[in-house]
């Protein structure tokens, strides 16, 4: 696992439960958490909280990042719009696996309404742990990353 910074997470408020119960089993796990909101279940704009997390990612400041909404798909659309992000909408655990190893995703997005806290727990596991596998995924990244 990359434990060398924190790891942002973020959410709106169709997320926001979830997002309490990623925060405890990460620090459980023994990871740094950033929380860069929402801080309850009233009502925000998706795109304020996608914004902060993937600025502080573009920034350095942090290497990943968790975001969590109603369906994942805002907060995925939101974080894609910068070219350093590869934020993947993972609600099963293959996805969670592949978009590490072949796409080296450094955010994770959720649907909060999607799944279940144990199936988001799963993935959120299966996220980290899994390397990025380099060689020809690394030409593929390449390309991505030119464009």
């Amino acid at each position: 696992m990359n434990t060398a910074k924190a790891l942002l997470i973020g959410c709106d408020h169709a997320g926001y439960q979830m997002k309490e119960v990623i925060k405890e089993y990460l620090t459980a796990l023994g990871h740094a958490i950033e929380d860069v909101g929402t801080d309850s279940e009233t009502s925000v704009d998706y795109p304020d909280y996608g914004n902060r997390l993937a600025r502080q990612i573009v920034d350095g400041r942090y290497d990943r990042g968790i975001l969590i909404c109603g369906t994942g798909i805002g907060m995925s659309m939101v974080a894609n719009r910068y070219p350093e992000i590869r934020a993947a909408l993972c609600n099963d655990l293959f996805s969670a696996i592949m978009c590490r190893r072949h796409n080296d995703a450094n955010v994770l997005v959720m649907g909060g309404r999607v799944i279940g806290t144990e199936l988001a727990k799963e993935i959120v596991r299966a996220w980290l742990d899994t390397p990025f596998e380099c060689g020809r995924h690394q030409n593929r990244l390449d390309k991505f990353c030119e464009m």
